[in-house]
């Protein structure tokens, strides 16, 4: 099923030997994903400079990924009607113009509402960007979806110190750095890809839903779903307990975006080939749940590591939790991913906004006891619908068994 050769291997078709159009994409969707960590390291030198709350300043993430969850239905319907090509242009346009503008706010009510902007244009971006590269890629796509996957890995590493390097000058300066590499990601993309062919079906605004009615890609959204308020507790959460400067914070993400790389992409595939998919999924789920426990409870110190190991829980969740999504049903793939994500990028919207009002209510801990209910809620999940779910799990060829024209977001 899908590529056998080594997509490490340097000769014609390995992750090295690709097109530029390929290239280009890639490093665009790295600055892409930057855009979601960048904020991390900074948000309470915003809070401090637009005299805004916890609470408020986490509505950077609400909005970016509420109007990241909607755009989920409209992707598809945009991409099989316009083009690969020119969907990748609108959304790289989309968040060249929302980033440098968030960089001009002067209330945090305008911040968030450029970052939600933002998030319609990297969801457009992002969404298109592995079908993209699968298709312009050479050599099949087991090498095209590592490079994709190195690129998600990179940016989210990359993002909390690029906001932190930028940001202790001004918490500004991110913003304007992400519009002005996107512009040249655009350039590139401009002159390197070429269009691709339309798919022979038009997708429409309600499929993705449709597609919700297979009772194991349901599961897997639902887990899922679960699973991505524990994320996003994590990463919009902490750093207002860890309460330390930019770089300093930027630093610990840093770290924890390269466990989440190095875990996603290599430790990930292995595990899945000596336990299955399942097994690993439910076990990742349950140590995270721990690893948020000793966050929340743990002192200052072991806050900083079991933030940095979180990643490495992360990295193995977002591998599995995609092979699932992508074939556990029937649905195109495309189609299977659009739902799958609409439902579970709901949670990261939510887990930014409710996790400072929970610590409002009782006291800073409790939003962490929330994170690791539900990170068990979605393994249990798992163990309950492991039927559902095990069409094609067990079997599934990590990383080399997706075929062309996948979407994906984000991971």
């Amino acid at each position: 099923m899908g590529d056998t050769k080594d997509p490490f291997d340097a000769g014609a078709g390995g992750i090295l030997r690709q097109p530029r159009a390929v290239w280009a994409t890639a490093g665009a969707s790295v600055v892409a994903f930057m855009g979601i960590g960048l904020v991390d390291p900074i948000l309470p030198s915003i809070a401090s400079g637009l005299d805004a709350t916890a609470g408020q300043v986490s509505l950077l993430f609400t909005s970016y990924f509420l109007i990241t969850a909607i755009a989920m239905l409209v992707t598809g319907f945009v991409s099989s009607r316009i083009g690969g090509r020119r969907t990748l242009l609108l959304g790289l346009a989309l968040v060249v113009v929302f980033a440098a503008l968030s960089g001009t706010s002067n209330s945090v009510g305008e911040l968030v509402g450029f970052r939600a902007g933002w998030g319609l244009g990297n969801a457009l971006f992002v969404s298109t960007a592995l079908a993209v590269i699968v298709g312009a890629a050479a050599g099949g796509s087991a090498a095209a979806i590592l490079l994709y996957e190195s690129a998600l890995g990179l940016g989210m590493a990359c993002g909390p110190l690029v906001g932190a390097l930028l940001g202790d000058a001004s918490w500004r300066y991110p913003f304007f750095g992400t519009a002005f590499l996107m512009a040249i990601g655009f350039l590139c993309i401009t002159a390197f890809l070429k269009e691709q062919p339309k798919p022979a079906r038009k997708t429409s605004l309600l499929d993705p839903i449709k597609a919700l009615g297979h009772g194991g890609l349901a599961s897997a959204a639902v887990s899922a779903f679960f699973y991505n308020y524990t994320f996003f507790t994590v990463l919009a959460f902490t750093p207002f307990v860890l309460d330390m400067t930019p770089y300093r914070s930027g630093a610990v993400f840093f770290a924890w975006g390269v466990l989440l790389a190095v875990f996603s992409v290599i430790v990930a595939p292995r595990m899945q080939e000596r336990f299955g998919s399942l097994k690993v999924l439910g076990g990742s789920l349950v140590l995270l749940a721990v690893d948020v426990l000793v966050l929340g409870y743990g002192g200052h110190t072991a806050a900083i590591v079991c933030t940095i190991l979180s990643g490495a829980f992360i990295g193995v969740n977002n591998t599995v939790y995609t092979e699932l999504a992508l074939g556990v049903s029937d649905a195109p793939r495309p189609v299977a991913s659009a739902g799958y994500n609409f439902v579970r990028w709901f949670a990261a919207a939510a887990a930014p906004y409710f996790a400072p009002k929970i610590e409002e209510w009782s006291d800073i801990h409790i939003p962490f006891v929330v994170a690791a209910v539900t990170a068990v809620l979605g393994a249990l999940v798992v163990v309950v619908r492991r039927k559902a779910l095990a069409h094609d799990a067990e079997e599934l060829e990590p990383a080399h068994g997706t075929e062309d024209g996948v979407t994906v977001f984000a991971n």
